[in-house]
């Protein structure tokens, strides 16, 4: 039976948000231009309507869950992104796998947003609401699903299989509904895909605070007052987008298997761009707090950042970036929507900007090259170039689409070599920003002149080549880009920590966010520069063999081949192959495929024996077991070094109908490197081509070769019973008892052989791992021998690419210390705005 009342309910909720978001930026723009007397009446009614949006965005949230939670597949959202396998976890990513759940969850933040400006910044509601009420219609319109003859507004989350999909059975049965969906996406089934698509939407929300002060401050004619109270929100935004950045890189490198944490693909660009708008307008709104200089470079940055937020928003979900991405989605036909979305904003912000711009005061006072004004400005201008440089050729499909929508033709190509076109020239803004963030810290906390600031670099400097010249000689860091790299990485450590010293002596610790995050940008620098310019891979084929004739020849040299139980050599490693395995719900580690039979229900499986870990009995022979995900492999591989065992690691794939194979990895973390291994392709023993057969006459105690595998025949067994057969009175079951030895490890393999009636059955024992099967055939008492038929098909292996990442761990340090201090800065800022607020000096 289809329940619609869940999607009615969600798609009301859709209406009441949208409309009461609308009605929520008239209310306040009443409020705003209401006189005294009014005020009061306009704010409670504004914050009426806004929490019924509240609600009504929650409520929406909150039916789309419940239709992927309760595996109604009669919705087309919930069969297209969710499926009965999938834990709840990942049935919390698939909430945001499409781009109905993307925008749901940029609303509900929006919404949290709000309800704390609401309360904690009075003085500024009418004019900030306004734009945030505005921005939430905007948002819901994408969600709304309303049709108007030919014009269609938004696609809705709840709308029904049947009316999405022209298939045959619903003509037949209206009511069908699927037994299943088809899934998530297998890279999105990580944890990092549960925290990092709400940390980035967080994000980008949270761009809108700062844009919102700004939009007040110029409609309300309040040109400099709106940077005190967007400043902290500033630096929120700037920490949180780049918390999304960074868990996006992360998951990249545990999920994906192109061996780093970042491509420059279109969408992380679309991503990495607002991001260094907004720290580059958060220098220059600090700036301005101190010496009132840089006002109008704050409000067109702050601006930027905002309507780049809308630009990667309209880049990723339009469909633009077709082929020239792998994360974009496909256009659900909102890319007109998307458009105006992004023009309306900025034509306000402009023309606003614009009418008030001779209004909106300046300094007279010029900038002298040892003033920190001028360090800060051309910090600014760095990151504004580098953000120019990365998204004028991301926006190469966005022009020839443009081009193509006037009749032109445009044979504009975005680089064919991302991560070299855009590397060699971020490298060098890179140096340029390290550089600067080391000389500027010295101007910020000190008056300085010529003879102040050689005095002040000295020691610094002298320390920092003392400290780059053992990372040279000691990394074997031979190119001059990479010298210069770690010579600038260095000295902005060493600077800023010299400030940071200073300031911890003085115990002003909540003045050290800006030295903490420019030493995390420079150890960012080294771990970027060690991990992926001496990244090695190890894993080379000495064997001659091609793996694969589609791979191109440098891929079938940078994999080796490891048969199962075979040690292979993987430079100073010896590499084992040790079989598939699974994960089970309750048991630590993983439990080997041979342990498990499918019940042919999704995720369960009967224990073929006891399955233990760590000297702990977690199930018995026969119990049921609940598997996570049950279609993914890890294969395990362990790794000695001069014949003892060092390590295991477990790279996971599996094979997906329409993506191929799909493959993670796993890696060994040292503290100075990391072993990152992943499996390119495996053996596929669910549909084995067999080999003639072969006929084996053996007698108890003889040793024979099966498949080059010495095998020893240690003599039958009559049984009593027969797993999975009642054995009656007269029947003869015989086992035979073969040991199997493949390498180092010795296998069983007991075939059955059973007389019932004069009629003849056999239990054939089968090896996966081994490719075997093996009947037997006949027993000859008069000889005192046994007949074997014997099966074989490609033994199991694995093709496997290894790399080792050196100093990796520096730039994951990097990156939490950056982002402690901007945790720093944000309660500094924050605690300055509480001293303002009890004073009375809201604004």
């Amino acid at each position: 039976m289809i329940n619609t009342f869940i999607g009615n309910l969600g798609h009301f909720a859709l209406i009441l948000a949208f409309v009461s978001a609308l009605i929520t930026a008239y209310s306040y723009y009443q409020y705003t231009i209401a006189q005294e007397l009014d005020k009061a009446n306009w704010r409670q009614f504004s914050r009426v309507t806004f929490y019924i949006h509240s609600f009504a965005s929650i409520t929406v949230a909150f039916a789309l869950f419940e239709i992927i939670y309760n595996h109604r597949f009669e919705y087309f959202y919930a069969y297209s992104h969710s499926s009965k396998a999938l834990p709840v976890h990942y049935m919390i990513s698939s909430f945001w796998e499409g781009q109905e759940g993307a925008f749901i969850l940029w609303i509900v933040w929006n919404v949290v947003l709000g309800l704390v400006l609401i309360h904690t910044n009075k003085f500024w509601e009418g004019p900030v609401m306004i734009v945030f009420a505005l921005v939430q219609a905007f948002l819901v319109s994408m969600i709304l699903g309303v049709v108007i003859g030919d014009l269609k507004i938004g696609s809705s989350p709840f709308i029904l299989l049947r009316d999405a999909v022209s298939a045959p059975i619903f003509q037949i049965n209206p009511d069908f509904k699927p037994e299943d969906g088809t899934g998530l996406n297998p890279l999105l089934q990580n944890i990092w895909m549960v925290i990092h698509p709400p940390t980035l939407f967080l994000g980008y929300a949270s761009t809108l605070v700062p844009f919102a002060f700004l939009m007040g401050g110029l409609a309300t004619k309040r040109y400099s007052e709106w940077v005190r109270p967007a400043l902290p929100w500033a630096q929120f935004s700037a920490m949180i987008l780049g918390m999304g950045i960074i868990m996006g890189a992360y998951w990249a490198y545990v999920t994906l298997n192109f061996g780093g944490y970042w491509n420059w693909d279109p969408v992380e660009n679309a991503v990495y761009v607002p991001w260094l708008i907004m720290v580059a307008a958060i220098h220059t709104m600090i700036t301005f707090k101190k010496s009132s200089t840089a006002l109008k470079s704050s409000i067109v940055l702050v601006i930027a950042s905002f309507i780049l937020v809308l630009y990667a928003t309209f880049l990723v979900r339009s469909g633009v970036l077709g082929d020239s991405s792998v994360h974009s989605f496909t256009d659900l036909g909102l890319s007109g929507q998307l458009l105006i979305y992004m023009l309306f904003f900025l034509f306000i912000a402009v023309f606003l900007a614009a009418k008030n711009w001779k209004h909106i005061p300046t300094s007279d006072k010029e900038a002298s090259v040892y003033s920190r004004e001028f360090w800060i400005f051309i910090g600014a201008t760095t990151l504004a170039l580098m953000a120019f440089q990365v998204i004028l050729p991301t926006s190469i499909p966005v022009w020839n689409a443009l081009v193509e929508s006037f009749g032109g033709i445009s044979n504009m190509a975005p680089p064919a070599d991302q991560i070299g076109f855009y590397t060699k020239f971020q490298l060098w803004f890179a140096v340029a920003v390290a550089l600067l963030t080391a000389v500027g810290q010295f101007f910020w906390w000190n008056k300085m002149d010529p003879k102040a600031l050689r005095e002040a670099l000295v020691m610094p400097y002298i320390i920092s080549v003392i400290i780059s010249a053992l990372i040279i000689v000691f990394g074997k860091v031979y190119d001059i880009p990479y010298i210069i790299v770690v010579l600038a990485s260095v000295f902005t450590i060493v600077a800023n920590s010299s400030i940071l010293i200073k300031l911890l002596r003085k115990s002003t610790f909540k003045l050290a966010g800006g030295s903490l995050a420019h030493i995390g940008l420079g150890m960012i620098l080294i771990g970027i520069m060690f991990s992926s310019g001496y990244s090695e891979i190890i894993s080379y084929n000495l064997s001659g063999l091609t793996y694969s004739n589609s791979w191109e020849e440098e891929m079938n040299k940078e994999h080796v081949l490891l048969w199962i139980n075979k040690p292979t050599q993987i430079k100073d490693y010896t590499a084992v192959y040790r079989g598939r395995q699974k994960k089970v719900v309750g048991v630590p580690g993983f439990v080997n495929v041979k342990q498990l039979k499918s019940t042919g229900e999704i995720n369960e499986a009967i224990a073929l024996e006891d399955i233990m870990a760590r000297g702990r009995t977690y199930f018995s022979k026969g119990d049921k077991v609940n598997i996570v995900l049950e279609e993914n492999d890890y294969f395990q591989i362990d790794y000695y070094k001069d014949s003892v065992y060092q390590f295991s690691l477990n790279p996971m794939s599996q094979f997906n109908t329409s993506m191929g194979l799909i493959s993670s990895p796993d890696s060994k973390r040292f503290v100075n490197r990391d072993l990152y291994t992943y499996v390119s392709a495996i053996n596929d023993y669910e549909d084995p081509e067999w080999r003639e057969d072969e006929f084996y006459e053996v007698a108890p105690g003889e040793t024979f070769y099966i498949s080059d595998f010495v095998t020893t025949f240690e003599g039958g067994e009559v049984l009593s019973q027969v797993d999975g057969l009642d054995l009656r009175e007269g029947d003869v079951a015989v086992k035979a008892k073969l040991v199997v030895m493949d390498y180092d490890v010795e296998k069983r393999l007991e075939p059955v052989f059973i007389i019932r009636d004069n009629q003849v059955g056999k239990i054939a024992a089968i090896d996966n791992e081994l490719g075997v099967k093996v009947e037997l055939e006949n027993i000859k008492p008069e000889t005192n021998t046994f007949s074997f038929k014997v099966n074989r098909y490609q033994k199991d292996y694995v093709v496997l690419k290894a790399i080792l990442m050196p100093q990796i761990n520096i730039l994951w340090a990097g990156t939490i210390l950056m982002l402690i201090g901007f945790c720093v800065a944000i309660y500094r800022r924050y605690d300055e705005f509480k001293k303002m607020r009890d004073k009375g000096m809201e604004a």
